[in-house]
């Protein structure tokens, strides 16, 4: 960069090149490098012509038909290494019409949280905390669901955790071989095999306090989960 002189020399001092240009000094100062524009979820993005979706299929006790959840999600930052997708829209479909307006309500509210972005899967523990007063339901692979709504904030947390929004929570390796040798054990001891019967869990067992999934089976006296690893006697 060449700068002029207007002023008369008064001085001068030879700069080496260890030496660092004063920041303070308005003649050497440093232009600051432009930083990156990360771009973030808010309630102003305008919505592109084409979202790439999720669908996921409900079916329970409680509806004669199946309802189906798609998630659309945005691509923010595309082609940079700030690309990550965010949920923006959510839709439920389904041919039975009883619970259409409360659907339709709980989707463009869930959707505007979603517009509105920051962290949003506080919704997830809010609509798995809704119980039926009629009584819940057990899903495939014996996970009980306390509502209709407690599904659909399942799904939702599924979906979270498909494109990162949630830690995984699959168990390590050292917890995934102790659950196996107390299957097998079990197994063992009863004669009974998960070919024997059509449950993914044996026949018997409870249900998990914590993952709440029927699957907590007695071994010595101690209460363990074959899904989470949750035990009794720690």
């Amino acid at each position: 960069m060449t700068i002029r002189i207007e002023k008369k020399i008064t001085g001068y001092s030879v700069v080496g090149p260890d030496d660092a240009p004063k920041v303070d000094d308005k003649t050497f100062a440093v232009p600051e490098r432009e930083k990156a524009k990360v771009i973030q979820m808010h309630e102003k993005l305008e919505r592109p012509e084409t979202l790439r979706g999720t669908t996921y299929k409900i079916k329970t006790p409680l509806t004669e038909h199946a309802l189906y959840l798609t998630i659309n999600d945005i691509v923010l930052n595309a082609g940079t290494e700030h690309e990550h997708y965010r949920p923006f829209e959510i839709f439920i479909n389904s041919k039975s019409m009883e619970h259409f307006q409360w659907i339709v309500a709980l989707t463009r509210i869930v959707s505007a949280v979603f517009r509105k972005g920051g962290d949003i899967t506080f919704l997830v523990e809010e609509l798995k905390a809704v119980f039926d007063p009629r009584g819940g339901y057990f899903k495939k692979g014996g996970r009980y669901m306390p509502s209709l709504v407690a599904e659909i904030g399942d799904a939702i947390e599924q979906h979270l955790r498909t494109i990162g929004m949630l830690p995984d929570s699959e168990l390590d390796a050292r917890q995934l071989k102790l659950i196996e040798e107390k299957r097998n054990e079990y197994e063992t001891r009863t004669g009974q095999t998960k070919a024997d019967t059509d449950a993914t869990y044996p026949d018997g067992a409870q249900l998990c306090y914590k993952c709440s999934t029927k699957a907590m089976i007695l071994m010595d006296g101690c209460l363990t989960c074959l899904n989470c690893g949750e035990s009794k006697c720690g």
